[in-house]
C-alpha cells in the first residue's frame, strides 16, 4: 500500500491534462461534481457511480455502547451515517491492483 492521497487538486490536474480544460475550469468542474454529489447525500438520496460504487445515508437508531476501558454504558444518540459500497467491478479490480 502506498501512503499516496489522492486530493481535489490531483483530480482537477487529471481532467486539465486528459479533457483539455483550462486549470481554472477543471477545477470548477470537479468543485460542481462533488457539490452535486453531497448535495444529493444531504437531501437524502444515493449517490450512483457506475462501475464504481454507491454513496448513501443511513440513519442509525439510538443505542446504548460501552466504555472499553471503564466499562460504563454511554448513551449513543441516533445519527446519520455517509457509507460507501464498492461495485462489483471495482472490487475485483482493486483484488488484482490493476490500474485502468
Amino acid at each position: 500500500m502506498s501512503d499516496k492521497t489522492l486530493t481535489r487538486m490531483d483530480l482537477s490536474e487529471a481532467v486539465f491534462r486528459e479533457v483539455g480544460l483550462s486549470r481554472n475550469e477543471s477545477a470548477q468542474l470537479v468543485e460542481s461534481v462533488l457539490q452535486h454529489m453531497s448535495d444529493a447525500l444531504v437531501a437524502g438520496e444515493s449517490v450512483k457511480i457506475s462501475s464504481f460504487g454507491t454513496f448513501s445515508v443511513r440513519s442509525k437508531s439510538a443505542r446504548v455502547g460501552r466504555n472499553p476501558k471503564t466499562g460504563d454504558e454511554v448513551p449513543i444518540s441516533p445519527r446519520r451515517v455517509l457509507s460507501f459500497r464498492p461495485s462489483h467491478l471495482m472490487k475485483d479490480r482493486v483484488a488484482a491492483g490493476k490500474k485502468r
